[in-house]
């Protein structure tokens, strides 16, 4: 692939736009090492017009390592290649709380003894409805979840909060039983081991029914068609099991915030574990 060459007005409003640290992040890309350690022609040149530059060559790479298939691949790798558009997508990701966009799978554990500190009870109201008392979610992804179901109501649906944030040791009584229930293996499928579960972030809900007839519920097909606009973003889609480790969980949604719901959407269709795999290896590829 023939690498683009993007003139110097398009570079500076790459760098002028994002905040310092992230300018710092996309230099080490776009450069192809630390801003540090940039070509000496390429860092004078944004003097250079139409100076070379390998950020897609860094997406290659990040793609390769975050186990990106074939076909989506390419697809990312041709968004990349078209202009800036994708490199700043992916910066308006990083910004912010780094717990929206924290992968936690089945190889991802959130750190020992974490619990977020803005935690807020759910109360439900007009908006609404809660299936029990004690239900909590982070500040954030309460405030979004308000405006979400007050939009959902307004189209005549009622969405139900039926499960939200988990601690640590609650995890090791649900897995526990689902062990003694089902067996280890099929436990495996559908219940996070303690410390990997997303619950435990305060940023996912569980809405009702917990059963994938959610799915054809009025709520569960407005969710379906809306939610990333409102930063909402399923988490277990029905046929990736393979990918994310669980079965289809049609209620599970993690709230992301609509900057990486868009970008979840728009790049990686709509597949919520390749994009926090692709922002992971990001985060840490040298």
């Amino acid at each position: 692939m023939t690498r683009p060459v993007w003139g110097i007005p398009i570079v500076f409003l790459l760098f002028s736009c994002v905040p310092a640290e992230n300018r710092r992040r996309a230099a080490a890309g776009i450069f192809g090492g630390s801003t540090a350690q940039a070509r000496p022609a390429q860092a004078d040149g944004l003097a250079g017009e139409g100076a070379e530059l390998v950020f897609p060559d860094t997406v290659r790479r990040v793609l390769s390592r975050a186990l990106i298939p074939g076909d989506l691949s390419r697809q990312v790798m041709g968004a990349a290649a078209e202009g800036p558009q994708f490199i700043l997508d992916l910066l308006a990701c990083l910004e912010g709380d780094p717990y929206l966009r924290r992968l936690v799978d089945k190889g991802h554990a959130l750190p020992e003894g974490y619990e977020p500190e803005d935690l807020v009870e759910l109360t439900g109201g007009k908006s609404y409805r809660i299936s029990r008392r004690g239900l909590m979610l982070r500040r954030s992804a309460a405030d979004a979840l308000e405006n979400m179901a007050a939009a959902v109501r307004a189209e005549g649906a009622v969405l139900t909060a039926a499960s939200s944030y988990r601690s640590y040791q609650y995890q090791v009584e649900v897995y526990a039983r689902t062990v003694a229930s089902d067996g280890q293996e099929e436990a495996d499928r559908v219940s996070a081991r303690p410390g990997y579960s997303q619950h435990q972030t305060g940023l996912v809900l569980d809405f009702g029914p917990i059963d994938n007839s959610f799915a054809a519920t009025p709520g569960g097909r407005w969710m379906r068609d809306n939610a990333a606009r409102f930063g909402w973003s399923l988490s277990f889609p029905d046929g990736y099991e393979t990918v994310t480790g669980y079965v289809w969980e049609s209620w599970h949604y993690r709230y992301v915030g609509p900057e990486l719901a868009a970008f979840i959407d728009t790049y990686f269709e709509g597949i919520q574990q390749y994009a926090l795999q692709f922002i992971h290896e990001w985060e840490n590829t040298p």
